[in-house]
């Protein structure tokens, strides 16, 4: 199709047109002809009939009330006619690939002009091609899917597995030995968890909370217990499977009767007579990627003690979908066991000491979620930063007045806080072997937690009062704001709540207490 030839035109010219019959606006110094859109508009035909607006510039009132992105949508873009004589656009917004330019939008890591002793070239190589393969393959299909609520699509799974993000995603390893991560931008010897750290925090850009979690998040959780406990046999067959996108696991240990009371678990396994395999009956609830997963790690009460199965979906195992606040793409499940036999061979760790098993997973499992929040707090900051420079109230912009500006610097402060703490405890991470990490990192990993669940929850409500109606409105200006206040509970609450963390926190911080010391 042959393009369409945009002319040049004064600002006079334009003016002439501005009857209802004959309409043309400009924005951003592009001339956009709505004669014909003007009444199929959403916001009705009579905001185009005020004189600031007819056959004017309506750069401000647009922007006021739209975000750039609507310009670039086909349906819109074929309105524009031309553009200004000796003028050209100078309005972007998000850029592909790019790091934006936007104050605190980014870490302080990757902000011109300042340092950091953690990060290194690598992880720099590694930034810049996660950036573009989460702007080009995983954020077009997180809109969409966050949206009709359908799990993510196989071809981004594919996508993930060919660079072996899949594995990235589980952090430094034995499993990541031979592969080729992210085309070679870094090798497996060199990969630790900061590498691990920027896979998080770049896909965590997107936004869409729902589709984050349903993008093998449960492989993320429900791996790494067959990694460390498994057998050789189990590591052999599942391992691949999960990190090739070909098969898909989810951690189980939830139920409606405990939570964070892992010991107070009710689903039982007995096992045969013979030794020979178990039967597992009872409930999970709150599984996310239950509803398409194919294996589940599963904990259980024994006659030993509490113990963690890998359960293969088979006869006895169902899955229904759970509603929550949050898209259905995530795969949260209620799951029963009714009879269901698993053979010994799957026991991960020892029999009765699932405990462990459990709570040295729970501590990648937090981390993890930290640095997702982490980055997600960041992109509410940088919304709000946009937001409280373009609309005006009173006649000035927001950022004039300062109740915002005080909200705002708030939300800098607690974004930037979590950051370092994070950074600081991830460092301690990568000299700790994973027995060390289990043993010292529980409370301030957990103290983390709740400390950024809680700015998280702080930050969206300043952000919905600085967006006003917009801010808990599904479309438009603050459709970024609705989604993160809407779904920010689930931080909170998923892996552990916070009051539990923070008190894990202090009862290990007070077993550490030396006996003689006084004030």
């Amino acid at each position: 199709m042959e393009s369409k030839v945009l002319k040049v035109f004064t600002r006079e010219e334009v003016a002439k047109h501005n009857k209802p019959d004959d309409l043309w606006i400009i924005i951003d110094s592009k001339v956009y002809n709505i004669t014909r859109f003007k009444d199929l508009h959403p916001g009705g035909a009579s905001v185009f009939a005020e004189e600031d607006i007819a056959g004017q510039d309506a750069t401000e009132a647009f922007y006021g009330l739209h975000r750039h992105e609507v310009l670039l949508r086909p349906q819109y873009a074929r309105l524009q006619i031309g553009h200004i004589e000796g003028e050209r656009s100078v309005i972007y917004s998000r850029e592909f690939g790019k790091l934006s330019d936007v104050p605190y939008a980014e870490p302080t890591w990757l902000s011109a002009g300042y340092y950091s002793p953690y990060f290194k070239e690598s992880h720099r190589r590694l930034q810049v091609a996660m950036r573009e393969f989460v702007d080009e393959v995983i954020t077009p299909d997180a809109l969409l899917h966050e949206e009709d609520g359908k799990r993510p699509s196989a071809h981004v799974i594919k996508a993930m597995a060919d660079i072996n993000m899949h594995a990235m995603r589980l952090g430094p390893g034995k499993h990541l030995k031979g592969l080729t991560l992210m085309g070679g931008v870094v090798s497996p010897e060199e990969f630790d968890y900061f590498h691990e750290l920027v896979c998080i925090q770049e896909i965590s850009r997107c936004g869409q909370r729902g589709y984050g979690d349903g993008l093998q998040s449960g492989a993320v959780i429900g791996l790494p217990p067959i990694m460390n406990f498994g057998s050789q046999e189990l590591k052999s067959k599942i391992i691949p499977e999960v990190l090739s996108g070909k098969k898909f696991i989810c951690l189980a240990i939830s139920e409606a009767f405990a939570g964070s009371d892992v010991a107070g678990l009710q689903t039982r396994a007995t096992k045969s007579s013979d030794g020979k395999y178990w039967t597992i009956n009872g409930t999970k609830k709150w599984i996310t990627n239950g509803t398409f997963a194919d294996y589940f790690t599963v904990g259980c009460k024994t006659d030993t003690g509490f113990t963690v199965i890998l359960v293969e979906r088979s006869e006895g195992v169902e899955t229904k979908p759970i509603k929550t606040s949050y898209s259905s793409t995530a795969g949260t499940a209620y799951v029963t066991f009714e009879n269901v036999k698993v053979p010994v061979e799957n026991t991960l760790g020892p029999e009765g000491g699932g405990i462990f098993v459990i709570l040295s997973n729970f501590n990648h499992e937090r981390w993890v979620m930290c640095a997702s929040s982490a980055r997600g707090q960041r992109l509410i900051v940088e919304e709000c930063l946009k937001w409280v420079t373009q609309r005006k109230a009173f006649g000035k912009p927001l950022s004039s007045l300062a109740v915002i500006r005080s909200k705002i610097a708030a939300m800098i402060s607690r974004t930037e806080s979590v950051q370092n703490w994070l950074e600081n405890l991830t460092m301690q991470m990568c000299n700790m072997t994973y027995k060390e990490q289990a043993q010292k990192l529980a409370g301030p990993i957990g103290l983390l937690k709740m400390y950024t669940t809680r700015c998280a929850q702080e930050t969206a409500t300043d952000a919905v009062q600085i967006f006003g109606g917009r801010g808990i409105t599904k479309t438009g200006m603050g459709q970024y704001i609705e989604l993160y206040h809407r779904t920010i509970p689930f931080d909170a609450v998923l892996g552990g709540a916070e009051d539990v963390l923070g008190d894990l926190g202090v009862r290990q911080a007070i077993r550490q207490m030396p006996k003689n010391v006084r004030l």
